[in-house]
Order: C-alpha cells, then sequence, then structure tokens
C-alpha cells in the first residue's frame, strides 16, 4: 500500500487542527443555518487524532482496499468528519461552504456514494457498529490486516442493534475491531420525568447509573477508558488498539470522556447546542475561546 510520507504531526499540531476544526464547524453551520454542534465539538480531538495520525489512509488513495476503515456512526456529526478530512486533504477547505446543500457532497449525514474516503453511510442511529463488524470479519476472513474504527455516541447505546452488534463482534472474536464511545453525557431528547415544565426530558448523561465499562467487558471486549480531548492520551491508546490486531481475539472500546460542545464558552455543556447557528457576535466569542488569531498565525 502506498502511504503519504509526512512527518509524523506532534501533539501541538494535533491540537491547532483541532482548535482549527471547531471553528470550522462552527462557522460553517452559521452559515449554512443547519449542522450539529455539540457532538461535533465533543469529537474533534479523536477525529483530528486518528485521521492525521492513526488511520492507515491515504487521501490520494481513498479507495486503497488496504486502508483502515473509519465509520462514524453517529452520522449526524458529519460536518465534524468533513471537516477533518478536508484538512487532511480529502476534499478543498473551500467545500465545505457547500455543506447540506442538494447538489453537494457533502449531505446533512454522510453518504458514501458522493463523497470519496467515506466508508459507509450513516444517520439511522444504532448501525454503524454492525456495519464495521461486518468489515472486519470479511478482512479476517480474507486475510487483510487493516482495522475497523467505528464512532459512536452514548445516547446511540439505547438502539438494541448495538448491542446486538457487540455480542456478535464478541462472538466472532473480532479483534480488529475498534469502537470509540463519545461520551459526552448530554442528548437532545431522553426519558420522561418530573423536573417540571422546563424539564420535560432529562437530557443528562443517558447511562447514568449504568457502568458501560463493565457491560463491555461482560460481553469480552477489551475496555480502555480515557479523555477524549487528551491527544497525547488518545495517540497511545489508538495505537495500542491497532496493536491489538490478531492477539487476543477480544474486540475493544475505547470509553472517552468528552465534553458536549468542547472549546466554545457558549456551547460547551450546553444540550441546546447539540444543534444551533451562532450569530455572529457569538462567533467573534468562539474565536477568541478558541485562540484563532494564534491558531491563523501559525
Amino acid at each position: 500500500m502506498s502511504t503519504a510520507t509526512k512527518a509524523r504531526p506532534t501533539d501541538e499540531e494535533l491540537v491547532r487542527l483541532a482548535q482549527r476544526g471547531r471553528w470550522l464547524v462552527l462557522s460553517t453551520v452559521s452559515r449554512k443555518k443547519a449542522g450539529h454542534i455539540g457532538g461535533s465539538l465533543s469529537a474533534m480531538d479523536m477525529l483530528v487524532t486518528l485521521y492525521f495520525d492513526i488511520l492507515r489512509r491515504d487521501p490520494s488513495r481513498p479507495d486503497d482496499p488496504d486502508r483502515d476503515r473509519f465509520i462514524l456512526s453517529k452520522g449526524h456529526n458529519a460536518i465534524a468528519l468533513y471537516t477533518v478530512m478536508a484538512l487532511r486533504g480529502y476534499l478543498p477547505v473551500e467545500e465545505l461552504d457547500t455543506f447540506d446543500q442538494g447538489d453537494s457532497r457533502l449531505q446533512g449525514h454522510p453518504d458514501l456514494l458522493r463523497l470519496p474516503g467515506l466508508d459507509a453511510s450513516t444517520g439511522s442511529l444504532g448501525q454503524g457498529l454492525a456495519v464495521g463488524a461486518g468489515m472486519a470479519l470479511e478482512a479476517r476472513r480474507r486475510g487483510k490486516d487493516f482495522t475497523t474504527f467505528v464512532m459512536l455516541g452514548d445516547g446511540e447505546h439505547q438502539e438494541g442493534m448495538v448491542w446486538e452488534s457487540v455480542a456478535c463482534a464478541s462472538r466472532y472474536r473480532l479483534d480488529n475491531l475498534v469502537a470509540i464511545i463519545d461520551r459526552n453525557g448530554l442528548q437532545q431528547y431522553g426519558w420522561e420525568h418530573d423536573g417540571g415544565p422546563d424539564s420535560r426530558f432529562d437530557r443528562l448523561d443517558p447511562w447514568a447509573g449504568v457502568d458501560l465499562c463493565a457491560v463491555y467487558r461482560g460481553f469480552g471486549w477489551n475496555v480502555v477508558e480515557v479523555d477524549g480531548h487528551d491527544i497525547p492520551a488518545l495517540r497511545g491508546v489508538f495505537s495500542a488498539a491497532k496493536e491489538r490486531r490478531g492477539s487476543n481475539g477480544r474486540p475493544t472500546v475505547v470509553m472517552a470522556t468528552t465534553n458536549k460542545g468542547r472549546g466554545v464558552s457558549f456551547t460547551e455543556g450546553q444540550y441546546k447546542w447539540h444543534n444551533g447557528v451562532a450569530t455572529d457576535e457569538q462567533l467573534a466569542q468562539a474565536h477568541i475561546d478558541l485562540g484563532m488569531d494564534r491558531v491563523e498565525a501559525q
């Protein structure tokens, strides 16, 4: 396989890329008046680390059969994936301005028939891990050495198909499969409760009181916990997950604790910014919050 020969980026370079990515997400959604902010910002450090350091992929050969696979199961955060792919060279950064247009390659949810470099069309929550398990199983049967990564949201685990896929991956000993849980602890809607008229739904941690790590271990998975915004730690965890391929027959789940809306003062930790459109004044504040003057100068 031919791969790009660029030097491995430093931690500081990845941090700057993630900040630029957050700015591009927020500003693009503001211009296009559509898109999901909170989960895109919480996932940005992980996506940058994967695409710039971990995944064996070459933007000039997006369909290489030996590439590592990546599936964004929480497909409503497509703008984050498109942004990182643009920064990585899969498409011009300027093309982000076509996001969510009818004739665009950059639809509101990933469409692999439109954009080279996507490995799955996603958007219906709960399905991505099943697709990834199928890819991992086929890779093993064909003797391929690529790793399949699937990023899910924590609320997405409320879909039963996720648990069927968790059981299946363990049953077939898919140690070439890595699930990444963006556990930001907030969702747009939740269970009804008696919190009063202003809190009709409990949007806090959809798995509060449930030890998700213990559940995955019970299914026979290798479980790793990490701060989803600690880029040096992410590099180590993702690299180790790849190295486990072919070692013990246990799929790996990376349980990443993150903050929804990470990095921007008015979005961080706010469920109302699951989606939303920033005003000009808010964009100016975000530019400051993300240190974009410094990032753009480097």
